[in-house]
This record gives C-alpha cells, sequence and structure tokens, in this order.
C-alpha cells in the first residue's frame, strides 16, 4: 500500500478542514426561513422580496374623512442594521394600487409608483458618508425617485392617463441615529402633496402587522399555548401610500371599492409579468394551498372563481378540529364567500358583485374615535372585512370567523398578540417610522436596560477601541493557544486562506518538473 508524504498529509488535512469549515460557514449564513400576514406566501416570490407584497390597508382616513388612504408593505423582515445595501424598491418594476369601483372585479383605477436608482459615489461602500439631515443631503450617497401615474380603465382597457408625480424623492432606509439623527424630519420631507387634495409617499417603515408566527408551528405549538410572542416585532418594511380624495375613488352610485396591489418585474425582454398580488390579509398565506400560491399571485380577480372551492372548504377549520378537537363549521362556508370574495350584503357589497378577492371598503361609513380592534365582529363596521385599518387585528378576527362567529358559532381564538410593536401615526402615511439600524433586533442598550456596560477581557467598558481584544491563553510550550478561542466565522476566514492563499503558496513550492520538494 503506497504511503503519504507528511507533508502532503498535513496540507491535505488542513484543506479538507477548510473545505469543511467553509462549507459550514456558508450553511450557517442562510436566511432564516419565516412567514407572515401575506410574507413569503408563496414558493416563487419568497424568493424575490423586492417584489414580495406583505399587507395591503384600505380605510376612510380618520384625521380627513373625505379621502380614503391605501397603504401597501412590501419585502418581509427588513432587518434595521441591514447594511450595507439596505432596502430600496426594485427598479424594474411596476407597483401598483388597482381599485374596482363598480364590482366587476376589474380595476378601474391604478395608481402606478415606478422607481429611479442615484449613486453619487461608487468609490465608497457606504449608504451616507456622513449625517444626514435632509433628503437632497449630499452625505446621502444612495438614494431613490419614483414617478406615481394615474391609469383609468373601462372593462380591462385604459382609458386615460396622467402623471401625478415626476422624481418624487423615496425616504431612505433608518441606517442608525448617527447616520440619521433626526429620521422624522427625512419622513416628513418624504410626504409629496399632489394637488387636488391628493398626497402620496413611499419610504421604509416599520412593520404595520402584529402576529405570533407560531400559528405556523400546527397552529400556535400543537397546544394552543405558544401565543403571545410579536414575531414580527424589531422588522422594517418598504411603505407605498396614496391619500385620495373619496370622490376621485367611488361612484356615486356605489361607496363600496374594492383595493389589490399587484408588483409587475421587468422580463429580459422589456415586457412586464405579474409576480405578486395582495387584497384581503391571509388569503394567499393560509387559504389557497401551496400547489396554487404562484397562480395566484399571477392571477387577476375576474378569474377569481378558480379558488372559490378552498374558500367553501378552507383547510384552517379542519386543521383545529384535526390539533384541538373542536368540530369545524358545516361546509360549504357561504359566509366565508362574503368575508372574503363579496362583501357582506348591507356592509361592503357592491350592488353588482362579481365573486373576487379584493378588500372591499364601503366609504360611506366615517371613522370611529375608538376603533376596535376586532372591528367587525364587536360592532365597529368601520373596519375589517370592511376594509382594514392598521390597528384591525386580523389573525385574530380570521381565526374567529374561520370558526364560525358569522355562523353563530361564537369564540375567542386569537394568537394574544393585539397591537403592533410601534404605535401608528396620526396623520398620513400613519404607519410608524422605521426602527433604526441603532435598535437592531437582539439588541440591548445598556442604559435603555438598566444593565451594566459589557466588559472586555481586562475589565474594561467594550468600546469600539477594544472589542476585538481576546485573551490569550498560553499552550504547554508558553506559546498562544488563540485559535482555540475564535469563533467559527474567524476559522472559516482561515479556511478561505487555506483554500486560496495556502494553495497558492504549495503551488509555488513546486519545481518545473512537478516533483514536490521537502
Amino acid at each position: 500500500m503506497p504511503t503519504t508524504h507528511p507533508f502532503r498529509a498535513r496540507v491535505a488535512a488542513l484543506v479538507a478542514a477548510g473545505g469543511l469549515l467553509v462549507t459550514s460557514g456558508l450553511f450557517g449564513l442562510a436566511p432564516e426561513q419565516g412567514a407572515a400576514s401575506s410574507h413569503r406566501e408563496a414558493p416563487l416570490i419568497s424568493g424575490q422580496p423586492q417584489y414580495d407584497n406583505t399587507d395591503v390597508y384600505a380605510f376612510v382616513s380618520p384625521d380627513k374623512p373625505d379621502t380614503t388612504t391605501l397603504v401597501a408593505n412590501f419585502i418581509p423582515f427588513e432587518d434595521p442594521a441591514g447594511g450595507p445595501n439596505f432596502y430600496k424598491f426594485a427598479r424594474d418594476a411596476r407597483y401598483d394600487f388597482n381599485v374596482d369601483n363598480n364590482g366587476d372585479a376589474q380595476p378601474d383605477l391604478i395608481y402606478r409608483f415606478e422607481f429611479n436608482d442615484f449613486l453619487k459615489n461608487g468609490n465608497t461602500f457606504l449608504y451616507n458618508t456622513g449625517p444626514v439631515t435632509s433628503l437632497d443631503d449630499p452625505d446621502l450617497n444612495f438614494t431613490q425617485t419614483y414617478d406615481l401615474t394615474l391609469i383609468r380603465q373601462t372593462d380591462g382597457k385604459v382609458t386615460g392617463t396622467s402623471k401625478l408625480a415626476d422624481n418624487a424623492p423615496v425616504a431612505p432606509s433608518n441606517v442608525g441615529k448617527a447616520s440619521m439623527p433626526n429620521y422624522s424630519v427625512l419622513r416628513q420631507q418624504a410626504i409629496k402633496p399632489l394637488g387636488n387634495g391628493r398626497t402620496a409617499f413611499a419610504g421604509q417603515a416599520d412593520d404595520s402587522f402584529f402576529i405570533d408566527l407560531q400559528i405556523f408551528n400546527l397552529l400556535f405549538g400543537g397546544n394552543l399555548k405558544e401565543v403571545g410572542d410579536d414575531t414580527v416585532s424589531g422588522y422594517n418594511v418598504n411603505t407605498l401610500a396614496v391619500q385620495v380624495p373619496t370622490k376621485d375613488l367611488a361612484t356615486t352610485q356605489d361607496p363600496v371599492i374594492g383595493v389589490y396591489s399587484t408588483v409587475q418585474r421587468q422580463t429580459a425582454s422589456g415586457d412586464y409579468t405579474q409576480v405578486s398580488r395582495l387584497g384581503a390579509s391571509l388569503v394567499n398565506e393560509v387559504v389557497i394551498p401551496r400547489g396554487k400560491k404562484d397562480t395566484f399571485n399571477a392571477s387577476n380577480p375576474w378569474a377569481d372563481a378558480q379558488f372559490a372551492q378552498f374558500v367553501t372548504n378552507p383547510e384552517v377549520p379542519r386543521l383545529i378540529e384535526q390539533l384541538y378537537k373542536i368540530p369545524a363549521p358545516a361546509t360549504p362556508r357561504k359566509d366565508l364567500v362574503q368575508a372574503f370574495l363579496t362583501g357582506v350584503p348591507g356592509l361592503n357589497q357592491p350592488k353588482n358583485v362579481r365573486p373576487a378577492e379584493l378588500l372591499r371598503l364601503n366609504t360611506s361609513i366615517k371613522p370611529t374615535p375608538n376603533p376596535d380592534r376586532l372591528a367587525v365582529l364587536n360592532g365597529d363596521n368601520q373596519g375589517f372585512p370592511n376594509g382594514r385599518r392598521l390597528t384591525d387585528d386580523v389573525t385574530d378576527i380570521i381565526l374567529q370567523v374561520a370558526e364560525g362567529e358569522l355562523l353563530g358559532s361564537k369564540n375567542d381564538l386569537g394568537d394574544a398578540v393585539n397591537a403592533n410593536d410601534l404605535p401608528f401615526e396620526k396623520a398620513f402615511p400613519y404607519v410608524a417610522q422605521p426602527r433604526s439600524g441603532t435598535d437592531a433586533r437582539g439588541r440591548t442598550p445598556a442604559k435603555a436596560s438598566g444593565k451594566p456596560a459589557r466588559t472586555g477581557p481586562d475589565g474594561k467598558p467594550m468600546s469600539f477601541l477594544n472589542a476585538g481584544a481576546s485573551e490569550r491563553i498560553g499552550d504547554e510550550d508558553g506559546g498562544s493557544a488563540l485559535a482555540g478561542a475564535l469563533p467559527a466565522a474567524a476559522l472559516a476566514g482561515g479556511a478561505v486562506f487555506m483554500l486560496t492563499g495556502g494553495l497558492l503558496w504549495w503551488r509555488r513550492r513546486r519545481p518545473a518538473t512537478g516533483r514536490l520538494e521537502v
């Protein structure tokens, strides 16, 4: 049996170890999976977060009741500290608010956002090169603007277009307090008056949705005890919002409008194809089965009859019965058809309705000064499923409706997360301001927590100047055993050296004949 030279054996072992570390490091960096209202709701869109619509809201503006506000959020699970490439809208996409005002399940009005990118200095890795105090600050290295176009249609055919905004500014990602010491100023500057009572906004915001995502862990852990943790807390999204005089949206014949959002992505041929669609909360998430989710995202509400069976015979009640022995309501579920497809008669059903999954809002119902989180279920008809306000607890509402609340089967199902982690604002765009990178998830500043500051090996308070220090532990020969205390990421870096520089060094030692000199 041939023998292996000791040097070769050592090199082979190091390369093997390096490869293992690199592989482990790459797998360790894989993103965590997640799901929420319509966060990562379908296989294809879960890999395209820039085009992923997470939530849609439609409500009569509480401080301007002669207007209606439409809000759509995109890019789920934005970690506030996720630089240096922070979060932007895609410039090869069309982000649309679609409004049906005659019940035929086709958009009569489309508010379309399209984006442009601008980079001041390509020779730095920084998103901003100094503290940013305004949207036109030269220290804001990367910026976006948008064009907003109103498209009018009749029976699916365009009858007119008008430009509402041209190169309007987008509020940037909230990098941190050193970079953006007064983010509220930037937010305010990004609110764009459009004339004729219209206003628009595009920029980052705190994720408006609140939910315990253990609902996807066998419906709260299989024992109903894993509730009460807002697992979307601390994440941001990118928000689009328009506020429009209600008379511009609804017709004089019917105050009910149907709203949904779509995203179209440009293909290599230059055409656009729809990749995301969202109306009412949680429909594509928990009503549409996995094998139909991508189809739903690419479909038009006019053809929603193809999904009706999943509404009339929903999966969630069957799962609850299987896990918790709570009897599922009898099918077919006509109550869910009203909640999700037609609107409720006398509340938000259009006069001439074609069943379709839309967020239907009766714009004639004025805002209540004290919104109830359970909305219609508790007698507050201004909320979900009559449109959707930011404060509506759609998770609890949908769970209770799924178990027959509208059929007289009273229940109190819920996830024990009853409000957003941050307060919403009182004026347009109403969404909470985004968390900054300074307030990143998992970070608990010493002053805020009351805990003593972390200390380094020398006992001194931890700071940037000493945070890289590591205690050296002497080995038997009086040398350093530092490698034994290094984190895996550092070892993985060493492994990269072994696979690159180390191998190059080995090759340089090989003579021209190809023999290995030892």
